[in-house]
């Protein structure tokens, strides 16, 4: 599904300090500012042993990026990728500050990880794992301080881990004051309604949002997604709901087609029958990853990993829109293609936003002890992600620049008015 890494590619950091570089520009951000924003706060490397099942022990690098903490606590999720290393953690600790101020929510940005693959390790190997990784970052996490979430191979079940050991570790009659410590619990254990699907759901909201301004009906539209894991199958689930059909869908085992359409939570059925993959879906037909990106659709959900729309696969493309439900799907060399090509372009830090949204809501309800039911949260989520939509439409109208430029300048004059606000220490 992922391209080949080649020598001569940028890096994912790299396309991030491209994109920084092009808003700042534009906007006349100050000096002063734009120094401390293009620096990381705090990057933490912790190298931890586990004793894996069989009694041996292996040692596990482990990732913390805090990026910038001017509007509230670090907030950002943790992925277990063997791909994960300090530079991809420091983007995409970068991108969750933008998303922050972007939204208007009271948090800067981080963002972790462990380098491994997690399907080699078992449910116990797991557990052990991610509860040292939790007490080797110690005091670097905290409910007010850095709270983490999932992201790529983690889910509720790690960050109960992750709460459990954390809450461990403090004195007894504070236990109950630090359930906030990790976003997107289980439900049960101080998780909110509406949190596995925040993403996806968000995603939707800004696509619907867009076919208002376009005056375009989803009812009958296609779509593509790449990758169907908690982000990608949420999307194709909810656009279902529209009437849209889906008619492509790629995952880490391979891609599967039907021009009649897929039906999503049947796909998702038999995904979860088959280790969580989607390949052998008796329903549609194989096909390769470049038969994916020339699928002519109306709109295209990356939903991924980084860097997949490149200056090598953008001109593939045959579609309307790209709504990026992944972090950084695409690189400048892609932007550049497909703002040539007419395409309409809903930037990643505001399309994904879903999902650090209602981890602020998570986050909350926990501080007040509060419980909201699913209508609430929703309607929340859509009134915060929809007033960033606007936001973005009417920046990129008024520097007439391309949207993810646009969704940057909103983030960095909101970062910008706070540093000039409250001043530098000393």
């Amino acid at each position: 599904m992922t391209e080949e890494p080649s020598k001569t590619k940028t890096t994912v950091y790299d396309n991030v300090v491209k994109q920084f570089n092009k808003a700042a520009d534009l906007m006349g951000l100050d000096p002063d500012v734009r120094k401390i924003l293009a620096r990381t706060n705090n990057e933490i490397v912790v190298n931890f042993p586990v004793k894996m099942d069989d009694g041996r022990i292996e040692m596990f690098t482990g990732y913390r990026v805090q990026h910038n903490n001017a509007l509230g606590p670090y907030k950002g999720g943790l992925r277990y990728h063997p791909a994960v290393d300090i530079d991809e953690v420091r983007a995409l600790a970068t991108w969750m500050t933008w998303k922050g101020a972007l939204t208007n929510i009271p948090f800067g940005g981080a963002k972790g990880g462990i380098q491994f693959d997690p399907c080699e390790c078992t449910c116990s190997e797991m557990e052990r794992i991610t509860r040292r990784f939790t007490f080797a970052l110690g005091c670097n996490i905290g409910p007010e301080y850095d709270i983490p979430a999932p992201d790529v191979n983690t889910n509720a079940q790690i960050m109960a881990w992750i709460l459990d050991t954390y809450v461990s570790t403090q004195p007894p009659h504070e236990r109950q004051a630090n359930v906030h410590v990790v976003t997107g619990k289980p439900v049960e254990s101080g998780g909110s309604l509406g949190r596995d699907k925040a993403t996806g759901q968000g995603v939707v909201y800004t696509i619907e949002e867009w076919a208002k301004d376009k005056g375009f009906d989803l009812n009958g539209a296609t779509y593509t997604v790449q990758g169907f894991g908690n982000v990608g199958c949420w999307v194709a689930r909810l656009m279902k709901q529209h009437g849209s059909k889906l008619l492509a869908v790629e995952d880490a085992s391979g891609a599967v087609f039907n021009p009649d359409g897929i039906d999503p939570d049947d796909l998702l059925d038999y995904a979860r029958k088959n280790k969580g993959l989607i390949s052998g879906y008796p329903k549609a037909e194989p096909i390769n990853h470049r038969v994916l990106l020339e699928t002519k659709a109306d709109i295209f959900i990356p939903a991924a990993l980084e860097n997949q729309i490149t200056a090598k696969t953008a001109p593939l493309l045959n579609v309307k829109l790209v709504a990026e439900g992944a972090n950084g799907p695409t690189d400048p060399d892609g932007d550049a293609i497909l703002h040539k090509k007419g395409f309409d372009l809903i930037p990643d830090i505001l399309c994904n936003a879903g999902g650090v949204i209602v981890s602020y809501f998570e986050w909350l309800q926990n501080k007040r002890s509060e419980f909201w039911d699913l209508k609430e949260v929703d309607g929340k989520l859509h009134k915060k992600i929809v007033d960033a939509y606007e936001r973005v439409r009417n920046t990129a109208r008024k520097f007439s620049t391309d949207w993810r430029t646009a969704a940057y300048v909103v983030a960095l004059s909101r970062l910008e008015t706070v540093y000039k606000e409250r001043g530098i220490f000393p």
